[in-house]
Protein backbone atom coordinates (compact mmCIF):
# COMPACT_ATOMS: atom_id res chain seq x y z
CA UNK A 1 0.00 0.00 0.00
CA UNK A 2 3.15 2.76 0.72
CA UNK A 3 4.46 1.70 -2.53
CA UNK A 4 3.69 4.95 -4.11
CA UNK A 5 3.18 6.61 -1.21
CA UNK A 6 3.55 10.44 -2.29
CA UNK A 7 5.59 11.96 0.44
CA UNK A 8 6.03 15.05 -2.10
CA UNK A 9 2.08 15.72 -2.15
CA UNK A 10 2.08 16.00 1.42
CA UNK A 11 4.74 18.83 1.18
CA UNK A 12 2.92 20.57 -1.71
CA UNK A 13 -0.13 20.81 0.41
CA UNK A 14 1.20 21.44 3.84
CA UNK A 15 0.79 25.19 3.72
CA UNK A 16 -3.03 24.99 2.35
CA UNK A 17 -3.47 21.57 5.39
CA UNK A 18 -1.60 24.48 8.25
CA UNK A 19 -4.73 27.30 6.91
CA UNK A 20 -7.01 24.15 8.44
CA UNK A 21 -5.09 23.63 11.70
CA UNK A 22 -5.30 27.45 12.15
CA UNK A 23 -9.28 27.07 11.82
CA UNK A 24 -9.28 24.07 14.09
CA UNK A 25 -7.33 25.71 16.74
CA UNK A 26 -9.01 28.79 16.73
CA UNK A 27 -12.66 26.89 16.39
CA UNK A 28 -11.37 24.85 19.26
CA UNK A 29 -10.43 27.47 21.70
CA UNK A 30 -13.17 29.43 21.47
CA UNK A 31 -15.17 27.00 21.99
CA UNK A 32 -13.56 25.49 24.96
CA UNK A 33 -13.69 29.42 26.09
CA UNK A 34 -16.54 30.00 26.24
CA UNK A 35 -17.82 26.47 27.39
CA UNK A 36 -16.03 27.54 30.51
CA UNK A 37 -17.93 30.49 30.79
CA UNK A 38 -21.21 28.51 30.09
CA UNK A 39 -20.41 25.56 32.08
CA UNK A 40 -19.56 27.59 34.95
CA UNK A 41 -22.94 28.83 35.60
CA UNK A 42 -24.91 25.55 34.54
CA UNK A 43 -22.10 23.96 37.37
CA UNK A 44 -23.67 26.53 39.84
CA UNK A 45 -26.90 25.98 38.62
CA UNK A 46 -26.49 22.53 39.09
CA UNK A 47 -25.71 22.93 42.75
CA UNK A 48 -28.10 25.59 43.29
CA UNK A 49 -30.95 24.70 45.86
CA UNK A 50 -33.30 26.77 43.84
CA UNK A 51 -35.19 24.21 41.98
CA UNK A 52 -35.90 25.85 39.01
CA UNK A 53 -31.93 26.64 38.59
CA UNK A 54 -31.12 23.07 39.12
CA UNK A 55 -33.85 21.42 36.62
CA UNK A 56 -32.88 24.57 33.63
CA UNK A 57 -29.37 23.18 34.49
CA UNK A 58 -29.65 19.80 34.74
CA UNK A 59 -32.18 19.92 31.50
CA UNK A 60 -29.14 21.45 29.58
CA UNK A 61 -26.58 18.77 30.34
CA UNK A 62 -28.60 15.88 29.81
CA UNK A 63 -29.41 17.53 26.08
CA UNK A 64 -26.10 18.69 25.51
CA UNK A 65 -24.78 15.17 26.34
CA UNK A 66 -27.86 13.00 25.29
CA UNK A 67 -27.53 13.97 21.76
CA UNK A 68 -24.68 13.43 19.23
CA UNK A 69 -22.51 16.85 18.51
CA UNK A 70 -23.38 16.40 14.51
CA UNK A 71 -27.15 16.59 15.47
CA UNK A 72 -26.54 19.98 17.61
CA UNK A 73 -24.51 21.79 14.36
CA UNK A 74 -26.96 20.34 12.07
CA UNK A 75 -30.03 22.19 14.53
CA UNK A 76 -27.80 25.63 15.17
CA UNK A 77 -26.87 26.11 11.53
CA UNK A 78 -30.39 25.21 9.57
CA UNK A 79 -33.01 25.69 12.66
CA UNK A 80 -30.95 28.59 14.59
CA UNK A 81 -31.66 30.94 12.57
CA UNK A 82 -35.07 30.86 12.09
CA UNK A 83 -35.52 30.07 15.88
CA UNK A 84 -33.55 33.54 16.94
CA UNK A 85 -35.44 35.18 14.07
CA UNK A 86 -38.81 34.10 15.46
CA UNK A 87 -37.92 35.65 18.97
CA UNK A 88 -36.57 39.07 17.87
CA UNK A 89 -38.91 39.38 15.08
CA UNK A 90 -36.17 40.10 12.44
CA UNK A 91 -34.93 38.35 9.89
CA UNK A 92 -30.96 36.92 10.65
CA UNK A 93 -28.39 34.90 9.05
CA UNK A 94 -25.27 33.59 10.05
CA UNK A 95 -22.33 31.58 8.29
CA UNK A 96 -20.89 28.12 8.81
CA UNK A 97 -17.87 29.60 11.08
CA UNK A 98 -20.75 31.42 13.51
CA UNK A 99 -22.70 28.19 13.41
CA UNK A 100 -19.65 25.77 14.49
CA UNK A 101 -18.64 28.27 17.28
CA UNK A 102 -22.10 28.26 18.79
CA UNK A 103 -22.76 24.43 18.51
CA UNK A 104 -19.21 23.20 19.71
CA UNK A 105 -19.52 26.14 22.51
CA UNK A 106 -22.97 25.28 23.75
CA UNK A 107 -21.81 21.04 23.79
CA UNK A 108 -18.44 22.05 25.61
CA UNK A 109 -19.99 24.05 28.16
CA UNK A 110 -22.26 20.59 28.90
CA UNK A 111 -19.25 18.72 29.52
CA UNK A 112 -17.43 21.52 31.32
CA UNK A 113 -20.04 22.12 33.66
CA UNK A 114 -20.26 18.49 35.06
CA UNK A 115 -16.16 18.89 35.33
CA UNK A 116 -16.91 22.03 37.36
CA UNK A 117 -19.83 20.53 39.52
CA UNK A 118 -17.39 17.51 40.52
CA UNK A 119 -14.77 19.72 41.54
CA UNK A 120 -16.47 22.01 43.17
CA UNK A 121 -18.19 18.85 45.42
CA UNK A 122 -14.66 17.63 45.61
CA UNK A 123 -13.89 20.36 48.46
CA UNK A 124 -14.33 19.95 51.56
CA UNK A 125 -17.52 21.20 53.13
CA UNK A 126 -15.90 22.69 55.78
CA UNK A 127 -13.94 25.33 53.95
CA UNK A 128 -17.35 26.48 52.73
CA UNK A 129 -18.74 26.57 56.58
CA UNK A 130 -14.94 28.43 57.47
CA UNK A 131 -15.15 31.07 55.44
CA UNK A 132 -18.94 31.78 56.09
CA UNK A 133 -17.69 31.82 60.00
CA UNK A 134 -15.54 34.33 59.02
CA UNK A 135 -18.44 37.20 57.51
CA UNK A 136 -18.29 35.60 54.01
CA UNK A 137 -21.52 35.50 51.93
CA UNK A 138 -21.93 32.51 50.03
CA UNK A 139 -20.83 34.28 46.81
CA UNK A 140 -17.56 35.69 48.59
CA UNK A 141 -16.89 32.46 49.69
CA UNK A 142 -17.41 30.77 46.64
CA UNK A 143 -15.62 33.02 45.01
CA UNK A 144 -12.44 33.21 46.82
CA UNK A 145 -12.12 30.05 48.17
CA UNK A 146 -14.14 27.23 46.68
CA UNK A 147 -13.87 27.66 43.12
CA UNK A 148 -10.12 28.55 42.89
CA UNK A 149 -9.53 25.18 44.73
CA UNK A 150 -12.07 23.51 42.29
CA UNK A 151 -10.31 24.62 39.74
CA UNK A 152 -6.91 23.52 40.16
CA UNK A 153 -8.60 20.36 40.38
CA UNK A 154 -10.10 20.71 37.29
CA UNK A 155 -7.40 21.39 35.42
CA UNK A 156 -6.49 17.75 34.11
CA UNK A 157 -10.09 17.24 33.01
CA UNK A 158 -10.01 20.48 31.26
CA UNK A 159 -7.23 19.32 29.44
CA UNK A 160 -9.28 16.35 28.56
CA UNK A 161 -12.07 18.68 27.30
CA UNK A 162 -9.95 20.53 24.97
CA UNK A 163 -8.30 17.30 23.37
CA UNK A 164 -11.74 15.75 23.20
CA UNK A 165 -13.35 19.31 21.71
CA UNK A 166 -10.17 19.50 19.17
CA UNK A 167 -10.72 16.32 17.53
CA UNK A 168 -14.97 16.67 17.52
CA UNK A 169 -14.38 20.18 15.92
CA UNK A 170 -13.77 18.16 12.77
CA UNK A 171 -17.63 17.44 12.34
CA UNK A 172 -17.96 21.11 11.22
CA UNK A 173 -16.19 20.26 8.29
CA UNK A 174 -20.08 18.83 7.03
CA UNK A 175 -21.42 22.18 7.03
CA UNK A 176 -18.40 23.68 4.98
CA UNK A 177 -15.83 25.13 7.62
CA UNK A 178 -12.86 25.54 6.17
CA UNK A 179 -10.91 23.32 9.76
CA UNK A 180 -8.41 20.86 8.89
CA UNK A 181 -11.06 18.14 8.29
CA UNK A 182 -12.67 20.61 5.23
CA UNK A 183 -8.77 20.94 3.86
CA UNK A 184 -8.19 17.09 3.67
CA UNK A 185 -11.76 16.73 1.78
CA UNK A 186 -10.58 19.35 -0.89
CA UNK A 187 -6.85 18.36 -1.17
CA UNK A 188 -8.55 14.47 -1.16
CA UNK A 189 -10.86 15.56 -3.65
CA UNK A 190 -8.44 17.59 -5.92
CA UNK A 191 -4.73 14.91 -5.80
CA UNK A 192 -7.57 11.41 -5.58
CA UNK A 193 -4.88 10.46 -3.15
CA UNK A 194 -6.89 9.70 -0.18
CA UNK A 195 -4.31 7.85 1.62
CA UNK A 196 -1.77 10.27 1.68
CA UNK A 197 -4.53 12.79 2.66
CA UNK A 198 -6.03 11.38 5.54
CA UNK A 199 -2.71 10.04 7.12
CA UNK A 200 -1.14 13.94 7.07
CA UNK A 201 -4.56 14.75 8.45
CA UNK A 202 -4.17 12.08 11.27
CA UNK A 203 -1.04 12.89 11.86
CA UNK A 204 -1.41 16.68 12.55
CA UNK A 205 -4.07 15.84 14.65
CA UNK A 206 -1.91 13.98 16.81
CA UNK A 207 0.88 16.48 16.68
CA UNK A 208 -2.05 18.62 18.23
CA UNK A 209 -3.04 16.71 20.45
CA UNK A 210 0.13 15.24 22.06
CA UNK A 211 1.17 18.93 22.68
CA UNK A 212 -1.74 19.61 24.60
CA UNK A 213 -1.36 16.58 26.48
CA UNK A 214 1.66 17.66 27.45
CA UNK A 215 1.01 21.58 28.31
CA UNK A 216 -1.67 19.95 30.65
CA UNK A 217 1.09 17.25 32.31
CA UNK A 218 3.04 20.55 32.61
CA UNK A 219 0.16 22.74 34.38
CA UNK A 220 -0.94 19.78 36.73
CA UNK A 221 2.76 19.13 38.15
CA UNK A 222 2.82 23.07 38.68
CA UNK A 223 -0.36 23.68 40.66
CA UNK A 224 0.28 20.32 42.77
CA UNK A 225 3.73 21.63 44.02
CA UNK A 226 2.01 24.93 44.57
CA UNK A 227 -0.68 22.88 46.53
CA UNK A 228 1.72 21.23 48.84
CA UNK A 229 3.88 24.13 49.15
Amino acid sequence: MFADFRWDLIVDWMPFLLTGVQMTILLTTIAVGAGTIIGLVISLMRISNFKLANWIGKAYVDFLRGTPLLVQIFIVHFAGPEIVSGIIGDQIRWNAFYSGVVALSLNSGAYIAEIFRGGIQSIERGQMEAARSLGMTYPQAMRYVVLPQAFKRSIPPLGNEYIAMLKDSSLVAVIAVQDLMMAGRVMAGRTYRPVETYFAIAFMYLIMTMTIAQLVAYLERRYGKSDKG
